[in-house]
């Protein structure tokens, strides 16, 4: 395959995914001041074609940057 279409064509076919239901996220401590980290964690309902994520127990639309990274390894 060309490289100068690799990037569009692992876009389309394997996009990044950054969050799937069910997992759990947790909100970045900035966002949620003097919340324990247990506070702050939510399982996520859906994920948009616009990668935000809607939570259960949460309102509204949520981007990537909000949570605190997620670490796949575990």
């Amino acid at each position: 395959m060309f490289k100068i279409f690799k990037k569009y064509y692992q876009k389309i076919v394997k996009p990044d995914v950054w969050a799937r239901p069910n997992m759990q996220v947790t909100f970045r401590a900035e966002i949620m001041p003097g919340k324990d980290r247990e506070e702050r964690t939510f399982k996520i309902i859906k994920v948009k074609n616009n990668g935000r994520v809607i939570l259960e127990g949460f309102a509204g639309e949520h981007r990537e940057s909000s949570f605190e990274p997620v670490n796949f390894q575990k």
